[in-house]
């Protein structure tokens, strides 16, 4: 954490790397992760921290999850001018103080049937099989195993991805999720193109989980990377949990 926060503070202290990009994933990143989805809350000590980061001139804000946009939006309590990225990059929307300003996603008549055929299809993997339930988001279909045991998770994971490998353009494999997209997205590519837009010779970006990876492995030796929790990673430092995450954030907010 030490290490962590002293590249914090060099980042803070040189103008020259403006605009920074602190982006973020959401559940055991900045909210501790939930049996229900639904009940996943940014930590109160997160909230206050992001409104201060999103307040500072030649910072930008961003949330990256791999959760529909409607979900993000409506869990995450962030700042006007805050940019989600959801379902792992294949949405895109900026807060605004009137709502979402989203950027549309429409899919072709093709993609539209195969995303039909993923949902009746991901819906027979979970028939008698108790804690495995479908989400169907705009552009992909999931499978979630979160609350199944580890007998009835693994075969319905590896069911989801054998299905992914026959009508999907791109399959995730998290923790308890398996996500098949019929678009070709990651979390690394949406990342770039955001710091692209914002020409930010510096992004810090956290996260959790297995398709954290991909963005981590997108950026630069010069950008700040944090592995959220256990596990094998590509980033350069590592907390414990959202609460230290939330104040390493805080140690940045203070500097900046």
């Amino acid at each position: 954490m030490a290490d962590l926060d002293a590249a914090l503070l060099a980042v803070a202290a040189d103008p020259a790397r403006r605009p920074l990009l602190v982006a973020l994933d959401f559940d055991g990143t900045l909210a501790p992760l939930q049996d229900d989805p639904a009940a996943s809350r940014i930590l109160p000590a997160g909230v206050d921290v992001l409104a201060r980061l999103a307040g500072t001139d030649g910072v930008s804000l961003a949330l990256v999850s791999g959760r529909s946009m409607n979900d993000l939006h409506t869990l995450a309590q962030v700042p006007a001018g805050t940019f989600l990225i959801g379902s792992h990059g294949a949405e895109r929307a900026r807060v605004t103080t009137w709502g979402l300003d989203r950027d549309v996603v429409q899919l072709s008549d093709e993609q539209a049937d195969r995303l039909a055929s993923l949902g009746a299809e991901a819906a027979r993997i979970t028939r008698g099989r108790d804690g495995v339930w479908v989400e169907t988001k705009p552009t992909a279909v999931v499978v979630h195993t979160r609350l199944a045991e580890d007998a009835v998770a693994e075969p319905a994971e590896q069911e989801a991805i054998a299905l992914g490998e026959r009508l999907g353009s791109g399959v995730l494999h998290g923790k308890d999720v398996v996500e098949i997209s019929v678009l070709t997205a990651s979390k690394g590519d949406a990342l770039r193109a955001l710091r692209d837009e914002l020409a930010a010779p510096v992004v810090l970006y956290a996260g959790d989980d297995v398709t954290d990876e991909h963005a981590f492995e997108a950026l630069h030796a010069d950008d700040l990377t944090v592995k959220v929790g256990p596990g094998d990673t590509a980033a350069q430092f590592r907390v414990d949990g959202p609460d230290q995450m939330v104040a390493a954030l805080a140690v940045l907010a203070d500097a900046l």
